[in-house]
Parts: structure tokens; sequence; C-alpha cells
């Protein structure tokens, strides 16, 4: 089945605002907007499922990240599926950190059901440095506590 331009134009745009607004800022009242109650979010060796998974997933990035910033440079759609190649960027503990990815989105009935999404997390470690990112180790224990409670 080949995708209207229109649909296509659309489809675009919805994944491209979904990392710029929801992945990169955390708005999880927008989360709803654009993706599935079912969603379910491959990244790299993890999956996370619905809302709350989008919740855990975008604080891992929101952790290691400040002031995450998550620029698009390319997309391509095919069917019901957009290709997203995409640039992280942000600062850990004053250290400018740059973290590149593409993400898959499938849509369905104008939300995101399912995304695959592969970054370089080993080239984001070398420039986080073992103290950073044994630092990042902590935060994120303390972050599971929290949350726990």
């Amino acid at each position: 089945m080949t995708t209207q331009p229109e649909t296509a134009s659309s489809d675009r745009d919805h994944a491209r605002e979904a990392l710029e607004r929801v992945c990169a800022r955390g708005d999880f009242d927008a989360a709803r907007d654009y993706y599935s109650p079912d969603f379910i979010d491959h990244v790299n060796e993890m999956e996370y499922r619905g809302q709350d998974g989008i919740r855990e997933s975008v604080g891992l990035y929101l952790l290691v990240f400040t002031d995450l910033r998550i620029r698009v440079q390319d997309q391509i759609v095919e069917g019901d599926r957009v290709v997203s190649r995409w640039t992280a960027e942000g600062t850990n503990r004053g250290k400018r950190l740059r973290l590149p990815g593409i993400t898959i989105s499938h849509l369905a009935d104008g939300k995101i059901v399912e995304d695959w999404t592969s970054s370089d997390n080993l080239g984001l470690l070398r420039q986080l440095g073992p103290w950073r990112t044994l630092l990042l180790g902590v935060d994120w224990l303390v972050a599971q506590v929290k949350r726990r409670r």
C-alpha cells in the first residue's frame, strides 16, 4: 500500500514533532496526542511499553542531558513507516555532548504504535568519560529508588 502524499507529509511531521516535543522536552501531556496507548518502544536492546514506558525512556535521556535538544536531520516515509535520522545534544555536568541516532516509527490511525531506535551509546559514554559515567549511574540509581517510593 502506497501512502498518499498528504498522509506521508502528515506522518513525517508527526514523527518529527514526537521526537522534538515529547522526547526532547519531556512533554508527557503531548505524548497522548502522538503515541498510541499500546505504544511499544525498542531503544537499542531495551523495550518500553505505553505512556509509562515513554516516561521511563525519555527520563533516561533527560537524566543524561540537562538541556536536551533533538534535531531531526533527515526523514524518509515508506508506507506506514517514517525513518528519522536525528541528533540529540545537550550538557552533562558542564560538558557538551552529542548523540546521533535513527528511529523508525510505525504509525496507525494517526498515532505512533511502535518505534525502533538505534543510537551511538558507546560514543556517548566515551564523551562522558569514566567519572561522568559513574556519576550518571549513581543518578540513575537514586531516581529508581525515588520512583519506587
